[in-house]
């Protein structure tokens, strides 16, 4: 059951009859969080045909409210001072564009508590650490239409293990270091970067990684050149005994006294040839923060997953699975929003979808030429167009934002919901 009308639950379900219809999808034991994640990229593939796309994942720690005698089944989070669960998603990013094409994968648990056993001394199956293995082999089966594929993480991920199993023909990896590791040559991979030619600088645009930071522009200066790193002494000694990657450094230069300046070691399975691959892998890396992005909309910014009072644990993680893709379809309609990636309305939307949609716009149209829907027919930007004018865009003012998006695909699905019942009672229903 529900505890009472929730924050989130009001996100996903737009109103009372919504709520009840959520609550009633949570409860079913035949919808598994399992099955909604696999559901998440079943537009995505096709999506990514013929392109290079970086399979950008994440790991998300997601906080509830609770008391010590109501727990509702939540394992520690926060460093064990927080409780609730951990979501993990990939999502594809056209590394040319910059635009998010979809959900990869991933996977959403509960920690049991805190685990006694030093992480070294667990097998590798029970690390959670695997994840980030785990994603890697789900981005090789679904983005197998895709010309090329860079895994893109952060370093929690910077595992040998997969540096030695995941790269192959056409799927490269791109990971921030956090291991200062033995090099076959000898010597050690942080001093190996220091010592690295200056390969030139340029000025970039750093995202704010928390509310109420403000971006900035950081001049950076980057160095670049190849290592051979060797396996750990208490790594799986199956693994071959060194890897060959290329290293960047990327430094910032003479940063603000009032901010932490920006200092990336970068592995990668890309060749770099000269300074300009490294400032498009350094480019790369920064699409990062779309995945960061998709978080604080499904937590803090949109959905505010966190203030739900949803009663167990597993109705939590079946809810989190369905806020990730809300979140994710915010994210593509608010890059699209001006149509400047020219993506088909089947990145995110069905056929008949597509088709409910269409039949909305001269309904939404108003009298002015600023109020006529300026993109073609069956595009994404189209689809956008229609979201933000359900969810209160009035064509003037701001472009719609996440927030405006959420809303009006509440409205849009209860619409689509509709006629779609509408068409199936004409179908079915004879009057003599």
């Amino acid at each position: 059951m529900v505890a009472r009308k929730t924050v989130c639950l009001q996100r996903l379900g737009g109103n009372r009859k919504g709520e009840l219809g959520v609550g009633r999808f949570l409860a079913n034991k035949k919808v598994t969080t399992a099955k909604i994640v696999a559901s998440w990229s079943e537009q995505t593939g096709p999506a990514c045909a013929g392109l290079h796309v970086l399979a950008i994942d994440d790991t998300c720690e997601v906080k509830f409210p609770t008391t010590a005698p109501r727990r509702r089944g939540l394992g520690p989070v926060k460093k064990g001072n927080a409780y609730g669960l951990l979501v993990h998603s990939m999502i594809a990013v056209d590394g040319a564009s910059g635009a998010c094409l979809g959900l990869v994968g991933g996977q959403i648990w509960t920690r049991d508590g805190v685990n006694p056993t030093p992480h070294r001394e667990r097998p590798p199956a029970e690390r959670e650490s695997m994840r980030w293995l785990d994603a890697a082999a789900q981005a090789k089966q679904v983005l197998q239409p895709a010309a090329m594929v860079t895994v893109v993480d952060d370093r929690e991920s910077d595992i040998y293990a997969k540096w030695a199993s995941v790269p192959e023909p056409g799927l490269h990896m791109l990971t921030r270091a956090m291991q200062d590791r033995r090099l076959a040559a000898g010597g050690m991979l942080f001093a190996a970067a220091d010592a690295f030619p200056a390969a030139g600088k340029r000025s970039i645009d750093l995202r704010p990684h928390e509310p109420g930071q403000a971006r900035r522009q950081a001049v950076v200066e980057v160095r670049y050149g190849g290592v051979e790193i060797c396996r750990p002494q208490q790594e799986d000694r199956s693994l071959p005994r060194t890897v060959r990657l290329r290293l960047m450094e990327v430094r910032e230069v003479d940063p603000p006294v009032d901010a932490e300046p920006l200092h990336w070691r970068l592995l990668t399975t890309h060749e770099i040839a000269d300074a300009a691959a490294a400032w498009q892998i350094v480019g790369w890396y920064q699409l990062r923060w779309v995945i960061e992005q998709m978080h604080r909309v499904m937590k803090s910014q949109g959905l505010q997953l966190e203030d739900s009072q949803v009663t167990t644990a597993e109705r939590l993680e079946k809810l989190a699975a369905v806020a990730v893709k809300a979140a994710c379809i915010d994210i593509q309609l608010t890059q699209e929003r001006d149509g400047k990636h020219q993506l088909p309305g089947s990145t995110v939307f069905t056929g008949p979808e597509m088709d409910t949609i269409e039949a909305l716009v001269p309904t939404l149209e108003g009298s002015t030429d600023r109020q006529k829907n300026p993109h073609p027919v069956g595009s994404l930007a189209r689809a956008c167009w229609v979201v933000a004018r359900l969810g209160g865009w009035n064509c003037y003012y701001k472009p719609p934002g996440p927030i405006t998006f959420r809303r009006g695909m509440e409205q849009f699905y209860a619409i689509h919901r509709g006629r779609m019942l509408e068409m199936r009672l004409q179908r079915d229903v004879r009057i003599p």
